[in-house]
């Protein structure tokens, strides 16, 4: 069994077609290539479990065996099958790329080589929050993450840039350049409060009190302050005012907490499709979550577990108090004791949400710190060792159902292990076609390579025109080494190929799938296939540097073999 985690929602279009060196048998094809479309599914047989392990000092602990960890699934232990070592490794990316020309050695003029194109896996989404986030609260912040891109950013790292407002957004890219100029063009975008001081100043908090909760009390702050600050008389005549206050404020609120939600649900869907590492880093002051918006936070979740994307949050607003600022308006003493109290307990439940999201998916909630530099260094910036444990649950249910899990150290005295909480199991047992889908369909957004079969991949192109290649991936695969089943005579097996295309910065493009079905003649099996099979799939592409993703797998034998290319078009 591989590793896999649930497939992305992607099809692949097919075009490619396959050499082999046999000539066909009287009695029918030795070989036949034909073009398979794919639709990956979601299921669930090997569930992947990174873990992070750290000593007191903080610091990340390295040469851990799968007898150092306890799993369990439900509270019921799990038999651990494999544990894997993932190190960051990597050069730091300079922050500045020197002239070539300049770079050339006296009297030498050839130029110096491009290195080859080093394949990203660590993809970081800095999410900030700027519906939220007060312009005193952005500029540490920022200055934090600009912090965090010049000492931390290597040569495996891609680092995106997203909004809630979804301005000056930049994709993944390692390119610091664009990305110091957007976080210098972030700005507070407030899309639905007030900017000036209302009367009354009710906040949503007061206000979902009010409208949601007929708090008598909150109703009767509000219309003594609607009293003072229009001048009215009686509590009566202050009614109306107040009440149309509260509609408004939680109406605002509504609509700035569901358009945060809503741009990290796009986040989490984007980045499932991601060829490695996953993490978003939220960057926020934090926002009132009311009851209507507990299924668009536990949609995020589920998306996040089910693309194996951690979020960890950081709380914008740093070691802040309990002492708000409302002195912008002279109210009585009775009044102003009751709105602090108000702006409390909206402080601390406006930080609900990004502790729940990180707890959840198994990130790290950063709070109550005014070293913000800390904070999103240790958030963003990927482990130098993580432990990948992968088990298989036992008598999995295919009922949807969620599946918290455990992870513990055995003897292991002053290490902490941090993992994700949970996974979901499938709504149906998966099909022998569903699960070869969905292997291959982990493998081709991986970067693990796979050598069950013997398979050398191999790249080619020609320019068609001066803005527009021909790429040609080629798989050639040693088929003397499958399993195949005897039938009529013949040896057959069928191989799937997929071949995917990225772009240098781990950005999926397309895909092409071959399906090569065999029914080989002893003779040509023993001594006619020397060379293999070549199996080619097609690109029409611009130029740049592409990373390439080959993917194979048979169906007698099913096993598979993945492996990664790179090639640069000038």
């Amino acid at each position: 069994m591989r590793l896999r985690h649930p497939g992305f929602l992607a099809f692949l279009a097919c075009l490619a077609h396959a050499q082999t060196s046999p000539p066909a048998a009287p009695g029918g094809a030795e070989v036949a290539a034909q073009e398979a479309s794919i639709t990956f599914q979601s299921k669930v047989n090997v569930v992947l479990v990174p873990v992070v392990v750290r000593n007191k000092a903080g610091k990340t602990v390295d040469g851990l065996t799968k007898d150092d960890f306890v799993l369990s699934d439900k509270g019921k232990p799990q038999s651990i099958s494999k544990v894997s070592v993932e190190r960051s490794g990597g050069h730091p990316i300079p922050a500045e790329v020197p002239d070539a020309e300049k770079a050339l050695p006296e009297g030498k003029p050839e130029a110096p080589a491009k290195p080859e194109p080093v394949a990203p896996e660590h993809f970081t989404a800095l999410f900030f929050d700027d519906v939220h986030l007060e312009f005193l609260d952005l500029v540490p912040v920022r200055q934090a993450a600009e912090k965090y891109l010049a000492d931390g950013l290597k040569e495996r790292d891609r680092v995106a840039i997203y909004t809630t407002s979804g301005r000056n957004s930049v994709d993944f890219t390692d390119d610091l350049g664009k990305l110091k100029d957007g976080l210098a063009k972030l700005r507070s975008n407030p899309v639905s409060r007030p900017q000036s001081q209302e009367c009354p100043d009710v906040s949503y908090y007061q206000g979902d009190l009010i409208v949601n909760r007929n708090d008598a009390e909150a109703l009767n702050v509000a219309m003594r302050e609607t009293m003072v600050c229009m001048n009215m008389q009686t509590l009566e005549e202050a009614r109306p005012f107040a009440l149309s206050a509260a509609r408004r404020a939680v109406e605002a609120g509504q609509y700035e907490s569901r358009l945060a939600l809503g741009s990290l649900k796009d986040l989490v869907r984007h980045m499932g499709a991601m060829p490695g590492q996953r993490l978003i880093v939220m960057i926020s002051p934090g926002f009132l979550r009311l009851t209507e918006e507990l299924a668009d936070e536990s949609d995020i979740i589920d998306r996040a577990i089910k693309a194996n994307v951690t979020i960890s949050a950081l709380d914008a607003r740093g070691l802040y108090t309990d002492t708000p600022d409302i002195s912008k308006r002279v109210i009585s003493i009775a009044v102003l004791q009751q709105k602090q109290q108000y702006e409390r307990a909206s402080a601390r439940a406006s930080s609900d949400v990004m502790a729940e999201l990180a707890d959840a998916t198994g990130g790290t909630f950063f709070e109550n710190s005014n070293d913000l530099n800390k904070g999103m260094k240790d958030l963003a910036t990927v482990p130098e060792v993580y432990y990948v444990l992968a088990f298989s649950p036992q008598n999995l249910k295919p009922d949807g159902s969620y599946h918290g899990l455990k992870v513990a150290l055995r003897n292991r005295p002053g290490l902490s292990a941090r993992a994700r909480r949970g996974y979901y199991a499938p709504h149906h047992l998966a099909n022998a076609d569903e699960e070869a889908k969905e292997e291959i369909s982990q493998a081709l957004f991986s970067r693990e390579e796979m050598r069950d079969i013997p398979v050398d991949l191999h790249t080619q192109f020609f320019m068609l025109t001066d803005e527009q290649a021909s790429l040609d991936v080629i798989a050639r695969v040693d088929v003397r080494k499958l399993r195949f089943r005897k039938v009529d005579g013949r040896n057959g097996d069928e191989l799937t190929v997929v071949s995917g295309l990225f772009d240098r910065n781990g950005n999926f493009l397309q895909a092409v799938s071959k399906k090569v079905s065999m029914r080989l003649k002893d003779e040509t099996l023993a001594g006619r296939l020397n060379s293999g099979i070549a199996v080619h799939a097609g690109f029409k592409v611009a130029p740049g540097r592409y990373l390439v993703r080959m993917v194979v797998r048979d169906s007698e034998g099913q096993t598979m073999a993945a492996q990664n290319g790179a090639v640069e078009i000038p």
